[in-house]
């Protein structure tokens, strides 16, 4: 065990893609974005069945103060699905994910099921703070939609925090009574990074993007089940993490838009951006929005859909913005509708109200996806992808900034 009760395994480093030279990742015959440094264009943090893990899914990443680059997921015990003995891992980068350190058991599920990270910086400490979900390793998602599983072992909600840039990291804390709702089910905490805010009379406030599902109306016939009962909400705390208050809260319940597992980004006059999964509902496309003026405590209008990235299908995405104040705002995600595959970046110069496919990268299959800021020049996707299945690894790419914001100008 290593401080802070970490479990630590040795997870040797993965070969780099050598784009000059035309070696291929994890059995990619891309090459890999032009641009990046020689060398260094892709990494493989994580390779189903090495480390101890059947699988790995639901990546999540963020660079500390100190550069640091640190890649999260979920280490799935027993295969890919989404209930069991779940663990949350981590593996940390100190040359802008190139290279990668051991593997660190950051939230051991001890059978049960820790997943769903959320980490974000806390600009005022430099802490990591990281958000995640619990439940039973038998409380599938079908039961708590249903209301078959008791609160103990339904899903709940902790926070963890690293003071020493993501070595160790607390024991998980929990605060499902402050940010679950009477009647909530289903909870999910992102997945992806969550934000803190940069400007505005809320700078330094930490907002993390989650989903729920609400019991059906008494009387009702339903069971709770059906996808129209999925809402997004968003959780906030302006004391670093410390204490958590429930946001905004989608709770239209009407099966136009099921906003499902979402994601946030801050635009340059300080309003957020929301793009959320559309599950199964009867809108067009697979993708809704939303925006915020208030720093995440309510929306200015219901989510809805957004046809500008109707080629994604019903899958998580992330955001990010860079650009500073010139604000281009960049979504990642598979870009064939009825597959995941193809993994793609769009850009938007409008807040998103447009987005403009700005890179394919590669033809092979993905899933979840998560963006980060590595510096002014250099963006960073890791992402579950592979050639027979997504999920038979979670890869690390730096992308050149400019050759995702040049086409959107």
């Amino acid at each position: 065990m290593t401080a802070g009760g970490l479990r630590l395994l040795v997870l040797p480093v993965v070969g780099l893609v050598l784009a000059g030279l035309g070696v291929a990742v994890s059995g990619s015959e891309d090459p890999g974005p032009p641009g990046a440094r020689a060398g260094c264009e892709a990494s493989v943090p994580y390779t189903a069945g090495v480390g101890g893990y059947a699988s790995y899914r639901i990546p999540a990443v963020v660079r500390t103060r100190a550069g640091t680059v640190l890649a999260f997921a979920e280490g799935r015990t027993g295969g890919a699905g989404d209930s069991g003995d779940i663990d949350i891992v981590v593996r940390r980068s100190d040359d802008g994910g190139c290279a990668w350190g051991p593997l660190l058991v950051v939230a051991d599920g001890h059978g049960d099921t820790r997943g769903n990270p959320a980490p974000v910086v806390d600009p005022r400490s430099g802490d990591v703070v990281l958000l995640s979900s619990y439940n039973g390793a038998e409380a599938t998602e079908g039961r708590i939609l249903r209301g078959e599983v008791p609160e103990d072992r339904g899903r709940r909600v902790f926070v963890q925090r690293s003071a020493d840039d993501g070595r160790t990291f607390s024991a998980p804390r929990e605060i499902t009574a402050r940010v679950k709702k009477p009647g909530w089910r289903w909870y999910a905490t992102g997945p992806g990074h969550a934000l803190a805010l940069t400007r505005g009379p809320h700078a330094g406030r930490l907002v993390v993007p989650a989903n729920h599902s609400a019991a059906p109306p008494p009387g009702s016939t339903d069971t709770g089940e059906e996808p129209r009962y999925y809402g997004a909400h968003a959780l906030t705390s302006d004391d670093g993490g410390r204490t958590w208050s429930v946001g905004f809260v989608d709770d239209t319940y009407d099966g136009f838009v099921n906003a499902n597992e979402s994601t946030v980004a801050e635009l340059p006059d300080g309003s957020l951006y929301f793009s959320s999964r559309d599950q199964l509902g009867t809108s067009p496309g697979n993708r809704a929005d939303a925006s915020s003026d208030d720093g995440g405590a309510s929306l200015d209008r219901p989510f809805a859909p957004q046809r500008a990235l109707d080629r994604v299908p019903v899958v998580q995405g992330s955001l990010l913005s860079v650009g500073g104040r010139d604000g281009v705002l960049l979504f990642s995600a598979p870009s064939v509708p009825d597959a995941r595959a193809e993994p793609a970046l769009w850009s938007s110069t409008d807040g998103g109200r447009t987005f403009a496919k700005a890179l394919t990268v590669s033809r092979r299959k993905a899933a979840y996806s998560d963006l980060v800021a590595l510096d002014a020049a250099t963006t960073g996707l890791l992402h579950e992808t592979g050639t027979r299945s997504p999920y038979e690894t979670v890869e690390f790419r730096r992308v050149p900034t400019a050759a995702l914001t040049g086409g959107a100008r």
